[in-house]
């Protein structure tokens, strides 16, 4: 029997009683399939309903097969060796008792019919490029890119036949990322993959579109998926327009018979007054009058209350696509003042700034270089959470950092109560009228920060670093664009357009860094070295 997922009538609400999905009917077979949705959808739980990590309140989730998940944040423990992470120690340790001599019996059963395992693995972590990482190392400090590719290497060596995963390629660098998807392509059981990475998704077969909590299917990849959801939002747009014409349109026809009816009522009036007919027809007459009137009104509100939900009908369809736009005229830097100054910097972990560097003006600079090659490391010296090893930093304007963890919110507090803790001077309703434009509008901005989705999240300490007081006039963000979906990456890109200030962007995500009109290249190997956006690609 081939491998499944069904989800019937699932039900899911937050502890706050925030519903997440009332009745929700999917099922998932062979083959490769990207889930995509806004942010707050319900996308990573609807995964972890699957896997068994959440319990539906209600509903069936039935699986054929068994499942591998990778979440969308990674964390393994620095004391384990890698053949513990991968799941292979027991295996490994009965293998070479039994090589050395040793045949008890317990052994052979800890091996079952797995006799490769250790070659498996050894294979698994080349496909994945993590050759050098050998079984048994401990894996101390690993990137966060390497602890992902590890964890994914432990499920394919588990060979799942279900693999759900969610936001994989977040931390990877773009050496990291080809492997990855050169393993999704010659996955050959269920996948289900959520991502915000167009190239990941245009490996799929089929897209999965969760919307308002129901999952609507389209054939084919992800561009052919935008393809089919533009068609299909022009369509909305002009049933929108018909519907708001033809709402218009009953509202004029229903105003000409109310007229048309008090006319015919007056003059009614007239007749009785002037009495001339005998009292029986008119009464006669008067009773069909005002029957006929009623019906007549009657007809016209029910054509508009249908118009009426036509159109309300056709808005629906049309996808709200919401975009940042705020005034930040405080984070301005004028142009050739001194920014940031990098001398002879010499990092933790080894990464070295020889000479120095200059950050000047508006400049946006792109931060690059392979998983584990002191990215965040500088960032965090920059920001001072980090003591250099030796040489000098100095920041000339006020500066915030938005690391990739965005535990820069209190899971506790709302978010009005998160971006009210960096502008403390800012009144209660400067906040919120403020945090409207980056989207959070009346009860959104009492969400506790603890119950946003990864998008939502983002959005949340991006609103807290930008309106901070001070004004931050150099930002700087470590991944920015891992856990947001397109629309988000949008937002964020519109975000940062009316940010004036100086930018420092570590990113993987060569389409975003293009996007936000990046003037300076820095690549990180060892040394920091200027680039050039061909040279990256």
């Amino acid at each position: 029997m081939s491998s499944s997922i069904t989800c019937t009538s699932l039900s899911f609400s937050w502890p706050d009683g925030t519903p997440v999905f009332e009745g929700l009917d999917v099922a998932f077979g062979p083959g490769r399939t990207g889930l995509v949705g806004a942010n707050g959808s319900g996308k990573s739980t609807l995964l972890k309903l699957i896997a068994g990590a959440l319990t539906p309140a209600d509903g069936t989730v039935r699986i054929t097969g068994e499942v591998g998940r990778l979440p969308q944040n990674v964390t393994l423990d620095t004391r384990l060796r890698v053949d513990e992470a991968l799941g292979i120690a027991a295996q490994r340790a009965a293998l070479h008792a039994i090589e050395a001599g040793d045949v008890s019996e317990e052994h052979f059963e800890t091996v079952g019919d797995d006799w490769d395992v250790e070659e498996r693995a050894l294979a698994t972590l080349g496909e994945l490029g993590l050759g050098h990482i050998e079984l048994d190392r401990t894996i101390g400090e690993v990137s966060g890119g390497e602890s992902v590719l590890l964890r994914l290497a432990a499920l394919l060596l588990h060979r799942p036949d279900v693999l759900l995963l969610d936001e994989p390629t977040n931390n990877l660098d773009l050496y990291a990322r080809r492997r990855l998807y050169a393993a999704v392509s010659a996955y050959p059981g269920v996948l289900v993959v959520v991502s915000h990475d167009r190239e990941l998704l245009d490996l799929v077969d089929q897209i999965a579109d969760l919307h308002s909590g129901e999952v609507t299917w389209y054939g084919g990849n992800f561009s052919a998926y935008e393809e089919a959801l533009a068609t299909e939002q022009e369509a909305a747009e002009r049933m929108v327009r018909a519907a708001e014409a033809d709402y218009r349109k009953q509202k004029r026809e229903l105003a000409d018979a109310q007229v048309k009816l008090a006319r015919r009522k007056r003059y009614g009036q007239k007749m009785w007054d002037q009495k001339r007919e005998p009292k029986i027809v008119m009464g006669a007459r008067k009773r069909a009058a005002q029957e006929s009137a009623g019906k007549h009104r009657i007809m016209h509100e029910e054509r508009l209350t249908e118009a009426k939900e036509r159109l309300d009908d056709a808005v629906d369809a049309v996808r709200d696509d919401d975009e940042i736009r705020v005034d930040l005229p405080f984070t301005a830097v004028p142009a050739g003042r001194g920014v940031l100054t990098l001398m002879d910097l010499e990092l933790a972990y080894g990464a070295r700034v020889a000479g120095g560097l200059d950050l000047r003006g508006p400049e946006r600079v792109a931060l690059i270089g392979r998983n584990g090659a002191g990215k965040t490391t500088l960032l965090r010296t920059v920001a001072g959470e980090l003591e250099p090893v030796s040489g000098e930093v100095h920041a000339h304007v006020p500066l915030r950092f938005l690391p990739q963890r965005l535990d820069v919110l209190d899971d506790e507090l709302s978010v009005a109560e998160n971006v009210a803790r960096f502008a403390p001077g800012a009144t209660n309703n400067r906040v919120r009228a403020r945090l409207a434009r980056f989207l959070f509008r009346g009860a959104r901005a009492d969400q506790k920060a603890g119950t946003l989705s990864g998008g939502e999240r983002f959005r949340a300490a991006l609103a807290a670093l930008m309106l901070a007081e001070p004004a931050p006039q150099l930002l700087m963000l470590d991944e920015p664009t891992n856990n947001l979906d397109m629309a988000s990456v949008r937002q964020l890109t519109s975000a940062l357009e009316s940010y004036e200030g100086a930018l420092i962007v570590a990113s993987h995500d060569l389409p975003f860094l293009e996007s936000i009109g990046i003037t300076r290249w820095l690549l990180l190997d060892g040394e920091l070295r200027e680039t050039t956006p061909e040279e990256v690609g």
